[in-house]
């Protein structure tokens, strides 16, 4: 394989280390991969981190209320399922006629995302599952600077979820849209 041929135009190249590589959407969500990896943690506690991370600092494409889905190697092929599964108070009887609506709680499965973490970390994990999570919840508490591309899926989030009305929206606009907007690319 030629690592310098590069047939696809891309702004990304090939990254070739000996301790590891990691890789996300986003470049402080793969920061939190490496500082796991440099502190002694292996590819799982790098994924969990990464994870965790991408829900604060993408938080347009991913969520802590999503799903999971992996497969590990150890010598052997794992896999797990951790996506969310309907509330038990579905019932057919609570779905409106004209169909299941696209927003609001109803919609809303049980997330399984957590679940999943933590169900990786304790087979697989080498980190302290709190290490693991420290990444996320220093960008959560301290802030970060919104990369260009979230900036651009926040913007365009704007006329979807500020136009829906409804006390269930309120605390969400709040939160993602503070001062009734999307936060701009370099905004903390």
């Amino acid at each position: 394989m030629d690592l310098a041929y590069y047939p696809y135009p891309s702004r990304r190249h090939v990254v070739l280390g000996r301790r590891g590589a990691v890789a996300t959407s986003q470049p402080l969500a793969a920061l939190s991969g490496m500082e796991m990896l440099l502190k002694g943690g292996n590819a799982v506690d790098a994924a969990i981190a990464m994870a965790a991370a991408l829900t604060v600092v993408e938080p347009t494409s991913n969520g802590i209320g999503g799903d999971l889905f992996a497969m590990v190697w150890d010598g052997r092929l794992h896999g797990l399922n951790a996506s969310g599964k309907s509330p038990l108070c579905l019932t057919p009887e609570r779905i409106p006629e004209g169909g299941m609506p696209e927003r609001g709680w109803l919609p809303v499965t049980v997330p399984g995302a957590v679940s999943g973490w933590r169900a990786l970390h304790e087979r697989f994990g080498r980190l302290p599952f709190p290490e693991v999570l420290a990444p996320a919840i220093r960008y959560a508490e301290e802030g970060f600077p919104v990369g260009p591309e979230t900036a651009r899926a926040w913007r365009r989030a704007e006329e979807i979820y500020l136009s829906l009305k409804g006390p269930e929206f309120q605390a969400f606009q709040e939160v993602f849209f503070p001062g009734g907007r999307a936060p701009g690319a370099g905004e903390v």
